[in-house]
């Protein structure tokens, strides 16, 4: 397998990882505060498909099934894409400080996630709460906590030994 095939592997798995951990951050808040799922998923997914004019097929109830499946998939995409860009990154050399790396992780994943929703105003991140914010930040600091350290442990740098 080549190096940067194996980034490709290992950032995957690390993005999955990572994504179970941000799902699972936002679930237990959910179930904390008694908060509703976000629609914002699948409402980017309807506006997706009204900009680029690709319908969603069905009709009422199976039509809405669908967008209630593509919704997750769109969060399960930027994670996985996030674990792939920083694995073949790594594999390619790139060997930042530990703080750079979370942060690039964290700062990634919120923009692959929210940049889509504010450019298709899904949404405004200008308008939200300080606990809008703290609900969106805390799950996707988990991501880059996972996804960084399972990314460390698969490819560790040059010089140092898996344990």
């Amino acid at each position: 397998m080549t190096s940067l095939t194996r980034g490709l592997m290992y950032g995957a798995a690390a993005g999955a990882a990572g994504t179970t951990v941000l799902d699972t951050v936002s679930y237990c808040d959910m179930a904390l505060r008694g908060r509703p799922a976000s629609s914002t998923p699948e409402v980017t997914v309807r506006r997706l498909s009204q900009e680029l004019h690709v319908p969603i097929p069905g009709e009422g109830e199976k039509q809405d099934n669908r967008v209630a499946g593509l919704g997750p998939l769109t969060g399960y995409a930027a994670g996985l894409g996030m674990g792939v860009l920083l694995g073949v990154a790594r594999a390619a050399g790139w060997r930042p400080a530990p703080a750079t790396h979370y942060a690039v992780a964290a700062v990634g994943a919120l923009v692959a996630t929210n940049g889509p929703m504010t450019v298709l105003r899904v949404t405004d991140p200008r308008t939200w709460s300080a606990v809008d914010w703290a609900s969106d930040i805390v799950p996707h600091l988990a991501y880059a906590m996972v996804t960084v350290g399972v990314l460390e442990r698969m490819m560790p740098t040059a010089g140092r030994r898996r344990g």
